[in-house]
């Protein structure tokens, strides 16, 4: 963390420093200086905002990738330039929101809590598996977060794209795929061997970062309130992405009953997903070829679920037993 203690900065200065970074043909002829994120829709295209004496240059918000609002601009996440070495940043400004989600007949309050994200970028300043950030205190006391830009695609577009249909994705593309979402699990398990949560774990929080190869976690400022489990919400979000990752993709119940009709008469509602009654998570019944160890793991998640896990470390157990049967199956162990 950065105190908010600033220069004096005036307009030429922070003119000419624009010019010396982008050029005087670049410099905008009116642009606002900002030390106050209160009021983050005041913080406009072009405009300078100061931070710990560093000047980041705002250039465009971020869109939300969450299903129901995709491209939905986030106002209080800009893409900026650090004016003092020229890098991509994101700036996370403080946004107080709070919703409620039903999953299996439980309700849970969720709320976005910037300290949250500052105590954990610090907690995974070297871990690979994290974007990697600091956080700030604003003129008005308010927590910015400045996130090191990653370069590359969200994981999941990458993973439709393996093979020509499932059954060559999952013998030629999946086993691979495994091992990335692993080294994810084991990633999550160290937010909470240290006591947090991630809080949103989704598809879209996963960047496969191009320049590094590695897939990396983003976006942890959502907290939740949890019940007799600290980490059931995070279990659940790993659970729909392992079914995703086995799947290619959701299996979908209308796509089914339009398509194949024969396999769509064969569901129950137990074979369906615990938070997406119109997705199937008992897989096997569609690509008979998963293994037992495999689709076992899937069934935690379904809404015929009897067991459920109780923390990372466990899921981590029974995805190294399914692990060692897709090798045996596929012959591309790793």
């Amino acid at each position: 963390m950065l105190d908010a203690k600033t220069k004096n900065w005036s307009y030429e200065d922070v003119r000419s420093l624009l010019a010396k970074r982008k050029g005087w043909d670049r410099v905008p002829k009116k642009f606002k200086i900002v030390t106050d994120t209160t009021d983050f829709f005041q913080v406009e295209y072009n405009d300078v905002l100061i931070l710990a004496d560093r000047l980041y240059w705002i250039r465009s918000y971020e869109r939300e990738g969450r299903f129901g609002l995709d491209d939905e601009p986030k106002f209080w996440v800009r893409r900026a330039i650090d004016l003092e070495d020229g890098s991509t940043k994101i700036l996370k400004m403080v946004f107080h929101e709070k919703f409620e989600t039903k999953i299996g007949g439980v309700v849970t309050r969720c709320f976005r809590s910037p300290k949250k994200e500052g105590r954990i970028l610090d907690l995974v300043a070297n871990h690979r598996n994290f974007m990697h950030g600091h956080w700030v205190i604003d003129s008005a006391g308010n927590n910015v977060r400045i996130i090191d830009y990653i370069p590359g695609r969200q994981f999941h577009e990458i993973v439709v794209k393996y093979g020509g249909d499932h059954e060559d994705y999952f013998f030629n593309f999946f086993p691979q795929v495994l091992d990335q979402f692993i080294e994810l699990v084991e990633a999550i398990k160290f937010l909470h061997d240290h006591g947090e949560k991630h809080g949103d774990i989704r598809r879209d929080h996963i960047l496969y970062d191009s320049a590094r190869k590695v897939n990396r976690w983003i976006d942890f400022d959502y907290n939740y309130m949890h019940g007799e489990s600290k980490w059931s919400f995070d279990l659940l979000g790993l659970g729909n992405l392992i079914i995703f990752f086995v799947g290619r993709g959701d299996v979908l119940v209308p796509d089914l009953y339009k398509t194949q009709r024969e396999l769509f008469d064969s569901l129950w509602g137990e074979d369906l997903n615990i938070s997406y009654k119109n997705r199937v998570a008992n897989l096997q019944k569609i690509y008979a070829y998963i293994p037992d160890s495999l689709n076992r793991i899937l069934l935690h998640f379904s809404n015929g679920a009897q067991i459920f896990y109780e923390n990372t470390e466990q899921m981590l157990g029974d995805l190294a037993l399914a692990k060692a049967d897709v090798s045996a199956l596929t012959g591309r162990g790793s």
